[in-house]
């Protein structure tokens, strides 16, 4: 009892073009369908072989076609019969106890296949009705998600707990026929007239399961994505990544609820439409994209426009006293020098000022001995300072008049 391959590949061939009674797959189905019978097609005109077809059986010389990315599945009672994934023509006998049962050759397939067959398959001939199913070994699109309240996760990123809402969809594959059919398809689905299994059908109490664990696994699959390192731990990353994400999120679904190992499905690709984040997130962002924006070269780069400013705002007021502050400030926050002191010669540092300044009292005899002064801080090579307003005027950060109204400054002229 099984099947025997008539012919493997296209299914439009001189053979199948003779087989003028076959099941196949039905017309008009959705996308998103999944599993559904299999139907007969065509008239026998006295040349085919199923001249003794009876109403829920297979019987002996049935010719099946299995197009392109579709498996068949033959179910008695509950239990499988044969299983076909292969695409191409092939016959069903009852009069060979060494005909083929299974034809799983497609690499998409989980390695869990064969084990599967094993597992479910019916021993002995069936004596009661048997079935035909096509079970979809495509991508199912349009498997929509979304929140309807901040879901909360640790970002790497962000470096705290951030909530946000999200809404998206997914494209899921059946990768293990038997272990979906046996351990998942409620049994209305596997029994004569059995309605078609459709994932987006709202009335599909098994496919609105799969909706809510998706929905219960985003949180942890947001978290993987965010504190992986190879994503860059970054939360803008996803909308962009949409086969990354999805490993994410079939890894977060598969730890909560095993749809691989139990039921043979998996997530291929997502597609994240929107992601709202909550206020306390929105403000924590926006910090931090500050902080970020103004790290390594950015932040010498925001340091040589301040100083570029400073410069050009001391040369509109006169030199001196702007450039003073100028140098204060800068030397406070990165160690600049202060343009607005005079040079001193190398070796005479911190002697006394010459030009009308107050010179630091003599020691003498019956005079008190001064309070020790507090020695003048070292000075800044000059030299330095123009190579720095120099580097800043071939920017374009500031003019050539307040190039050398800097340079006066700080050769004390």
């Amino acid at each position: 009892m099984g099947f025997i391959q008539a012919f493997k590949g296209a299914v439009g061939g001189m053979l199948a073009d003779q087989w003028k009674d076959f099941l196949t797959v039905p017309n008009g189905l959705s996308q998103t369908a999944a599993l559904f019978p299999a139907v007969p097609q065509g008239t026998n005109a006295g040349r085919g072989s199923n001249t003794r077809g009876s109403e829920n059986v297979i019987s002996n010389g049935s010719k099946i076609l299995v197009p392109q990315g579709y498996g068949l599945i033959t179910v008695v009672d509950g239990r499988a019969t044969g299983l076909i994934t292969e695409a191409g023509g092939y016959e069903f006998t009852d009069d060979s106890p060494d005909a083929r049962s299974v034809f799983a050759g497609d690499e998409m397939l989980a390695s869990t296949v064969g084990t599967s067959w094993e597992r479910f398959k019916f021993g002995g001939r069936p004596t009661s009705q048997q079935l035909a199913f096509y079970v979809s070994l495509k991508e199912i699109p349009n498997n929509r998600f979304g929140t309807q309240s901040e879901i909360y996760w640790d970002d790497a990123y962000l470096n705290a707990q951030v909530g946000a809402v999200c809404r998206g969809s997914y494209t899921l594959r059946i990768i293990d026929p038997l272990l979906f059919v046996h351990n998942f398809v409620p049994a209305t689905f596997i029994s004569a007239g059995a309605p078609v299994f459709d994932f987006s059908d709202e009335n599909n109490d098994a496919g609105n399961q799969l909706f809510r664990e998706v929905v219960g696994s985003l949180a942890q699959a947001f978290s993987r994505y965010t504190n992986d390192p190879d994503k860059g731990n970054r939360i803008s990353r996803i909308q962009g990544d949409s086969v990354g994400f999805a490993q994410s999120l079939s890894a977060a679904v598969e730890e909560g609820y095993r749809w691989s190992s139990d039921r043979g499905l998996a997530i291929v690709k997502t597609a994240i439409v929107s992601i709202e984040y909550d206020k306390n997130t929105r403000e924590l962002l926006n910090d931090v994209q500050k902080a970020d924006a103004l790290s390594g070269a950015r932040s010498q780069s925001f340091m040589n426009q301040a100083a570029a400013r400073g410069v050009q705002s001391a040369g509109e007021t006169g030199g001196g006293a702007g450039l003073a502050m100028f140098g204060a400030g800068m030397g406070a926050a990165g160690g600049m020098v202060n343009p607005a002191q005079p040079w001193s010669p190398p070796g005479q540092q911190g002697a006394p000022q010459q030009g009308g300044q107050q010179q630091a009292p003599q020691q003498g005899e019956g005079q008190q001995q001064a309070a020790p002064q507090q020695a003048a801080p070292a000075q800044e090579d000059p030299v330095a300072k123009l190579a720095q307003y120099k580097q800043m005027l071939e920017q374009g950060l500031i003019s050539e008049e307040d190039y050398e109204a800097a340079k006066k400054a700080a050769l004390g002229l």
